[in-house]
């Protein structure tokens, strides 16, 4: 059974064209989220070598420590091929990202922000990935004692960040359309 409220709603966006502004309010954050990753990272390079030496910035619960990582999240590694598959995948993951979102960030204020964040992110890694022989810029190192998280980037805090965006406006969607068709 069809949902009317769910088709109204579908129409009525894929009716709707993105503004000039809006456009551009995407794209500017996309970059400002990627100058600001490769810009902390070029200071990470700089200023925290040589590697794995922990800069201590709040006690020793929050560290600057400078490492790279060849693989993905999580140190996932998938050999010497990693640096090329990972960003193919991340290029991939940004295409359809922002082609199965695109109806989203119009009526959605929140995933109009998570969208270019993640992609932002997306591609701060990825222009490591292309341009760094050793990996990812990581620094960003938390935890407390021996007991850590992995190190990571302004681009994987991005990536967070937004997708919990995304996964909210998706949600609260959801919500309106499910109180839509009980009224």
């Amino acid at each position: 059974m069809t949902n009317p409220t769910r088709t109204a709603t579908a129409s009525a966006v894929a009716n709707e064209v993105p503004s000039a502004s809006t456009t551009k309010r995407f794209w500017v954050l996309v970059l400002l989220i990627t100058a600001a990753d490769a810009l902390s990272k070029a200071l990470a390079v700089e200023h925290l070598a040589p590697r794995h030496i922990p800069h201590r910035i709040i006690g020793d619960v929050v560290r600057f420590t400078l490492a790279y990582n060849p693989g993905a999240a999580f140190g996932m590694h998938l050999g010497s091929a990693s640096r090329w598959i990972f960003a193919a995948l991340s290029v991939v993951i940004v295409v359809v990202l922002i082609r199965a979102t695109a109806d989203l960030t119009r009526i959605s204020r929140l995933a109009a922000f998570g969208v270019p964040v993640v992609v932002g992110g997306a591609i701060g890694n990825l222009l490591d990935r292309i341009r760094l022989r050793d990996g990812v810029v990581d620094f960003i190192d938390i935890g407390f004692g021996d007991v850590r998280f992995w190190t990571f980037n302004v681009a994987d805090t991005a990536v967070t960040l937004g997708a919990g965006c995304l996964v909210i406006a998706l949600w609260q969607l959801d919500k309106a359309q499910q109180q839509a068709a009980t009224s």
